[in-house]
């Protein structure tokens, strides 16, 4: 289950689903039982008390679906229900009748006490900060102390950006239906979601190809079948050549942990063009990669004139130059695959529209790897866009490249408008030098050939897996040594 969808594309996907179905309560009521089931795991059914707070749209109608199968269960269950219940229609209204127990009028002095809430106030759908006693209800849930299962989405969240809207639910535990949204990878969403399970709910999958989603969720099954495997007759000039140009003397670290990510992503050879001047110190630190004197951007432009070396990486320690943005215009003129990172990118910060033409020029791939604090200078008025994943693709549409915007909701866009979200890095990824391994690897898979879009998701994704491999400790020259592992998970070996 790759597809992503917005709320409105769950909307779309529920109403093909009724119209093949003959009408949306089965829908309804197979939502309502995957919430009785997963509270049920949560709690058992001798728990002490379940409190539904019951909302006055379709997740409210889950939530009545979900008290009824409750009660027949045998739990102890109290309903409240925000507004009144003749203002009810549709779905809800029909589950609203089919509940057998008594229904409470929520209010700010409801009793919020039980082993579990279950939060169907407002889903996915929610755009609007949440106000009098939802907000209020809201926030005596998050400090009862109880534990709290959401129905589809914690109310408050929203379901496209991963946006709080005025406040939000803290819950251990959320079910949601037939695909994850959005909001359930990109936070702060993220965290007020707790574990998140998808449930099927009796929508065909063949809805997809009517709904046509184009962001994804990144895992392995988006770009596996992508990934660069050698064959047995495989040699290193079969897999790429990947440059990875350095800094000056007292600036190299940053270009050799890229290189060293690059070879272990499966690059067949790996370069580092180097300032004179650091020729000895890169030479020093460096054995199977290996190392070429570059003195300014004419000489890496030539070097680069060489078609055996068909991928590379700038930016890593290369400074905020003239002289960097001159050699960030060679690779671009080059027919190399080109990435782009942290200096390379804010080079241009006061001209983006240069780097822009310069990429619009070429027929090659272009990856770049921003932060936020880089991407805000490239792309100042995208700041505010409603959302990480659309920002990054009206980004990537503006540079004809595709963007890794990193965090710990990392989004890939594509300029063709296909994005994905990552949520598999953990904390400990936040060290000096980590984004660099990355740009190596995202290198290192182009070097092999693989698109552009499918290469910056799964080095993304590799990334992740290699610290989680690792675990706490982590720096940055740990993570090419378990891109092994992550390839041989991937593999299947």
């Amino acid at each position: 289950m790759i597809e992503l969808l917005t709320p409105e594309e769950m909307n779309a996907a529920d109403r093909l689903a009724a119209a093949a179905l003959g009408g949306s309560y089965p829908l309804m009521q197979s939502a309502g039982r995957a919430v009785a089931e997963r509270a049920l795991e949560l709690v058992g059914a001798d728990a002490a008390g379940i409190l539904v707070l019951a909302g006055p749209g379709n997740n409210g109608g889950d939530g009545f679906v979900a008290a009824e199968l409750l009660r027949r269960s045998g739990c102890r269950v109290r309903l409240a229900l925000l507004g009144p219940a003749d203002r009810l229609s549709g779905d809800a209204a029909r589950a609203a009748t089919d509940y057998g127990g008594a229904t409470e009028t929520l209010t700010a002095t409801t009793d919020l006490s039980g082993d579990l809430i279950v939060d169907a106030l407002f889903g996915a759908g929610l755009a609007r900060p949440l106000d009098g006693v939802a907000a209020e209800t809201v926030e005596r849930v998050n400090a009862s102390g109880a534990k709290v299962l959401a129905v589809d989405l914690p109310s408050g969240i929203h379901g496209a950006t991963g946006a709080i809207c005025g406040t939000a639910v803290r819950a251990d535990a959320t079910v949601t239906f037939f695909r994850l949204k959005p909001g359930h990878l990109l936070l702060p969403g993220r965290l007020h979601c707790g574990a998140t399970s998808v449930r099927q709910i009796g929508i065909d999958p063949s809805v997809l190809a009517e709904v046509r989603p184009t962001l994804f969720h990144d895992v392995p099954a988006l770009w596996r079948g992508r990934l660069p495997v050698p064959r047995a007759d495989a040699h290193k000039y079969r897999r790429g050549h990947c440059v990875v140009v350095s800094g000056g003397a007292s600036h190299t670290g940053a270009a050799r942990l890229a290189a060293r990510g690059a070879l272990r992503a499966g690059a067949g050879l790996v370069t580092v063009a180097s300032p004179p001047d650091a020729l000895l110190v890169n030479a020093a630190q460096l054995t199977a990669i290996m190392v070429r004197p570059v003195a300014d951007a004419a000489a890496l432009g030539d070097l680069l004139g060489d078609r055996r070396l068909n991928a590379v990486a700038i930016g890593p320690g290369a400074g905020v130059s003239e002289a960097t943005a001159e050699s960030v215009l060679a690779c671009l003129r080059s027919e190399a695959a080109v990435t782009l990172d942290a200096d390379a990118i804010t080079a241009f910060a006061d001209r983006p529209g240069e780097l822009f033409e310069a990429i619009g020029r070429r027929p090659g791939p272009v990856v770049m790897t921003p932060h936020d604090g880089e991407f805000a200078r490239l792309f100042p008025d995208l700041t505010q866009a409603p959302g990480k994943a659309e920002k990054t693709r009206q980004a990537a549409a503006r540079a004809g490249a595709t963007i890794i915007l990193k965090g710990p909701d990392t989004v890939v866009a594509s300029p063709d408008g296909r994005a994905a979200i990552t949520d598999n890095g953990p904390p400990w990824l936040a060290t000096a030098g980590s984004g660099d391994v990355l740009t190596g690897i995202a290198a290192g898979l182009l070097a092999q050939g693989m698109d552009a879009f499918e290469a910056a998701a799964a080095a993304v994704w590799m990334h992740g897996e290699a610290a989680r491999l690792f675990g706490p400790g982590l720096i940055a020259e740990d993570l090419p040594e378990r891109l092994p592992a992550v390839l041989a998970g991937l593999y299947g070996s």
